[in-house]
């Protein structure tokens, strides 16, 4: 599937994937910024998509930066609906309650993941079918 992309600033680096067949196309950042232990930011990829009506784009957290130093997408997944055309921001979280962590520009800091999206109508009724689970919710499934 072709997705229309666009370079808001000329050192924006294009998303992409890290090996064929991964879900994921890598975000890379586009500036410099420091997040102190448990700071939060809004950090620029300086790029732009046109995500195909049907589908959605969902920005997920690296596994890798997680793993290493406590960094994430606060808004996990982040939705990029298909009308959007503004610049893919990310908001990072570093849980890290030591260490600060400096993203760099063209560091990959996140995934833009593209799925299809079904088309939902809601219908009011006065009362849902019964199931299995009911309205059993919050760790309703550990036994």
């Amino acid at each position: 599937m072709d997705v229309p992309v666009r370079r808001l600033r000329e050192d924006s680096v294009l998303p992409s994937q890290a090996y064929p067949g991964d879900a994921g196309l890598d975000l890379a950042a586009c500036e410099r910024m420091t997040l102190a232990p448990g700071e939060r930011a809004t950090v620029s990829t300086g790029i732009a998509v046109e995500i195909p009506a049907g589908y959605a784009g969902f920005v997920q957290p690296r596994s890798g930066l997680a793993a290493r130093h406590g960094i994430g997408v606060v808004n996990s997944p982040g939705l990029i609906d298909s009308g959007y055309r503004g610049e893919i921001r990310v908001v990072l979280l570093n849980t890290d309650s030591q260490h600060a962590f400096t993203v760099e520009p063209g560091m990959r800091i996140a995934q833009l993941v593209v799925a299809p999206i079904a088309a939902v109508r809601l219908v009011e009724v006065e009362e849902l079918a019964a199931s299995e689970r009911g309205g059993q919710g919050f760790g309703s499934s550990a036994h």
